[in-house]
């Protein structure tokens, strides 16, 4: 793994499995109360341009659990929110803090950090990468079906971050990779030029035949955050593209179904659905902490600044 997490492009097949194989460890030593104090002493910047639940409180939760301490910086509360450059703000924060982790907008933003900064910088989601959840989403599928091998995995819906995200992902550590999208809501040109690699790799319009054996099925919401003025606009191009029923009956009988959250209960997934199946939505919620933990120590642990 190198100095940073920006996006999963930047991961390999083996970093991808050191992590999870990490974060399966921390999280057997915290069910056991097994203390794991791996960063003590250590400090991690969080600055959040968009608000979160998971993101902030498992980052927070897991440095403390690492013994080391999370410091919350809302964009409101930094000169970055009053037009300081993210260069400046990069290597000031590099003199007090050991990391840093960033939920925002523009993907540009988490690299020039990292260019800028002089410590290991973390994507904690942009509207083009969410690294930390995919890592979160694979350790839930490994501990679900036991291994990538020969698995399928099917995502229903916007071409956003998670779509992008999920595309290298699954590719990455062997899984099939199929994704149904409207047309003109397709997954980053980048990341499709990507797939282009992969024989296992399908784009389409047509959510059943997406889900056809699918062993694993995953959406998220028709309008990410930053984009609730064209949320009417959205319902209306994303009808049909949901989680329900009709699609379950192509996909394996022992499919799993993930979602990242917040899920918006009878659009891009029906209540029933979702409540059948949350069990491993909200493991997947949980695998949060123990991923980002699995990263944090990676990065941080021996990082000298």
């Amino acid at each position: 793994m190198k100095n940073h997490l920006l996006k999963m492009l930047d991961l390999d097949k083996e970093d991808i499995i050191e992590i999870l194989n990490l974060a399966d460890q921390l999280k057997y030593e915290n069910l056991y109360d097994i203390e794991h104090k791996r960063l003590k002493g250590k400090t991690l910047g969080m600055i959040f341009q968009k608000s979160s639940t998971r993101t902030r409180v498992s980052f927070e939760t897991g440095m403390y659990q690492l013994g080391g301490q999370a410091l919350f910086l809302s964009s409101n509360d930094l000169q970055i929110g009053r037009g300081e450059p993210v260069e400046d703000t990069a290597r000031v924060l590099s003199r007090y803090l050991d990391g840093i982790m960033i939920r925002t907008f523009e993907q540009k933003e988490v690299e020039d950090l990292a260019k800028y900064g002089s410590i290991p910088i973390i994507n904690g989601l942009t509207d083009f990468s969410h690294p930390c959840q995919v890592l979160a989403d694979l350790m839930t599928i490994r501990e679900y079906k036991g291994s990538f091998d020969g698995l399928k995995m099917c995502y229903i819906g916007d071409g956003n971050n998670m779509a992008n995200s999920l595309i290298v992902g699954g590719l990455k550590v062997g899984m099939a990779a199929s994704v149904a999208c409207p047309e003109g809501y397709h997954p980053a040109d980048e990341v499709l030029e990507f797939a282009k690699g992969f024989d296992n790799f399908t784009l389409t319009d047509d959510i059943m035949l997406a889900a056809k054996d699918a062993d694993v099925l995953l959406t998220d919401v028709w309008a990410s955050m930053g984009q609730e003025g064209e949320a009417q606009k959205r319902k209306e191009v994303f009808k049909g593209y949901q989680i329900n029923d009709d699609v379950l009956s192509v996909a394996k009988a022992d499919a799993m179904v993930m979602h990242c959250l917040p899920a918006h209960r009878e659009e891009e997934i029906t209540a029933k659905v979702f409540e059948a199946h949350a069990k491993e939505i909200f493991d997947e919620a949980e695998n949060r902490l123990h991923a980002q933990k699995a990263v944090l120590v990676k990065l941080l642990e021996n990082d000298k600044g």
